[in-house]
């Protein structure tokens, strides 16, 4: 049977291990306090709001919550974000995507402070991933780094295919498989032969966006698989890009869906919250 990797698990270990650091962090006078803005009322967008909400509340991060109307205009939120850059008592910044379609969601990701952009999607964030600086990490794909480690599954030497190269996902998972020492390719719609590419992956990771689409004739024998997606099927129930109940039994590791990959996220935004208080702790 092959290894079912607990992200519940894994990422209450880690708010537990921040919970602790933000406790040793604030007896030294150093507080963390993230600003979540949410424009409209996208009942996903509300949901993922208020878990990020609850951990902060776990965790003993301060929060500052901005429910902003539907009809808000472009400038009001830069206004705002510009507020908050300026703002010595807010360390974090998140503007919860998507926005509404008067908004340029690339304009207001690179108003944001890169030293607040806790979501690690400014165009310095990622700058500074791919060429090795410190800096925030994008918080699904370090998440995924911190699944494998903890579940002592080893990258390095590995040869790893991330199927998908969004810049929330594919890319920055590149460069972190990178930094681990994987060999590292990236798939994509207009990959030839995608069975082929797939099938020479020890690790596979998948954020494609279709529902099972990943069944076990892409999979090679005792491959880790780890799935990003997240949809409803016909049934309503959570499901995949990997069709689970096919390739399970050809995996020597696999995440399900849900309870995989997606705690995971907020426990690395979490730690990104924190590490604006390390950073503070380093100074002189």
């Amino acid at each position: 049977m092959p290894q079912i990797i607990d992200g519940k698990k894994i990422s209450q270990q880690i708010k537990d291990e921040l919970k602790a650091e933000v406790t040793e962090l604030a007896a030294k006078g150093r507080h963390a306090c993230l600003a979540v803005i949410q424009v409209g009322n996208d009942p996903a967008s509300s949901v993922y709001v208020n878990n990020k909400k609850k951990a902060c509340a776990y965790i003993g991060i301060g929060s500052r919550s901005y429910e902003l109307p539907e009809e808000t205009t472009e400038e009001e939120l830069v206004r705002l974000v510009e507020e908050l850059n300026e703002d010595d008592s807010v360390n974090g910044i998140l503007v919860q995507l998507p926005l509404p379609a008067q908004i340029d969601e690339d304009r207001i990701i690179r108003t944001i402070s890169p030293d607040k952009d806790v979501d690690g999607f400014h165009p310095v964030s990622v700058g500074r991933l791919w060429i090795g600086e410190k800096g925030f990490l994008s918080c699904t794909p370090a998440g995924i780094i911190q699944l494998l480690k903890r579940s002592g599954i080893s990258i390095e030497g590995k040869e790893c295919v991330v199927i998908g190269r969004s810049n929330i996902v594919g890319k920055p998972m590149a460069a972190l498989l990178l930094r681990e020492n994987g060999t590292v390719t990236v798939a994509h719609s207009r990959t030839r032969d995608l069975k082929e590419v797939t099938r020479r992956a020890d690790i596979l990771i998948v954020a494609i966006g279709k529902e099972r689409f990943i069944t076990k004739d892409y999979v090679k024998e005792g491959a880790v698989v780890i799935d990003v997606g997240m949809h409803r099927d016909a049934q309503n129930h959570l499901c995949g890009d990997v069709d689970f109940a096919d390739v399970e039994s050809v995996t020597s590791a696999i995440t399900p869906v849900p309870g995989g990959v997606g705690p995971m996220t907020i426990a690395m935004l979490m730690n990104n919250c924190v590490e604006t208080i390390r950073t503070q702790e380093e100074r002189p």
